[in-house]
């Protein structure tokens, strides 16, 4: 299991957390972000629960900007005691509705009030917390022996679609604020720059062992009805003029119909994880 570098990375006034109404855009359509978003490996559940001490009837969970609960129902389907933290009630609301168990918070300023947890795991939702504060907010959480564990889907077009996607979002929205296209490449730069951040806030707590990265592959097939569908849940489009978004739309589903109407993506699912230790 590689552990990651440490990088002397300090928050920039670029860091995503300093952008968080994206992330609160989510919820203007919180019932489409739960059906269209892409779920989790199994695997990567059942190590982040083997791994962990497990106390009582199953490990407690704590998903830390849960959303509308996607991944805290793949920890429940797994036998997790799962409380979700949330900060959009209206995404709080509808994962409520879904079975799971929220405070509504932003996790920098979320109260543990005496609960202990044995993992602290943030899925696609760790880059809009401060490093810093949630790093030492997990470890104020975290059960002796708890594992602390955010991940992230990091896409990997095809080729071909990348270069089809581009050339529309440069076409419709060329002054986009955030970048509406990335190779694969740079996705998997941007997730290596982020993680390092991450493993060094969780190393300045003095509360961990050292990070290690867990990285879990596996493919999903979107029809264009279904990649047009999750789209949207996306916060450079949600940042998008209606009339721009419908535009994007019509414009890339037209590219995904020259590819033969579907096309397959490749998915790492990257954890960066480390083992809250006793004495911190």
């Amino acid at each position: 299991m590689p552990t990651l570098p440490s990088g002397r990375s300090r928050p920039s006034e670029q860091e995503p957390h300093q952008h968080r109404e994206m992330a609160e855009s989510f919820g203007s359509d919180a019932e489409r972000y739960d059906r269209a978003r892409p779920r989790y490996p199994d695997a990567l559940v059942e190590r982040i629960v083997a791994e962990g001490p497990g106390h009582g009837t199953g490990p407690y969970v704590l998903d830390v900007g849960c959303g509308t609960g996607i991944a805290a129902r793949q920890f429940q389907a797994a036998g997790c005691k799962v409380l979700g933290v949330e900060p959009d009630p209206r995404m709080a609301a509808l994962a409520r509705r879904l079975g799971v168990d929220v405070d509504v918070s932003a996790f920098e300023a979320w109260d543990p009030a005496g609960r202990a947890f044995d993992a602290v795991v943030a899925a696609q939702a760790w880059h809009w917390i401060d490093p810093v504060a949630g790093a030492a907010k997990a470890a104020r959480a975290l059960r002796t022996g708890g594992r602390l564990a955010p991940f992230w889907n990091v896409p990997q077009l095809p080729s071909e679609v990348t270069a089809a996607f581009a050339a529309v979002y440069r076409r419709v929205a060329p002054d986009a604020p955030f970048s509406l296209s990335t190779t694969t490449k740079q996705a998997m730069d941007g997730h290596r720059r982020l993680a390092t951040r991450v493993a060094d806030a969780v190393r300045g707590t003095g509360a961990f062992g050292d990070p290690e990265e867990w990285r879990f592959d596996w493919e999903w097939s979107y029809t264009r009805d279904a990649w047009l569908d999750q789209m949207p849940t996306h916060g450079a489009l949600t940042r998008l003029p209606p009339g721009k978004v419908a535009e994007v739309l019509e414009c890339v589903g037209s590219a995904v119909d020259a590819m033969g109407g579907s096309f397959t993506v490749r998915y790492a699912t990257v954890a960066l994880t480390a083992v809250r230790t006793s004495g911190a």
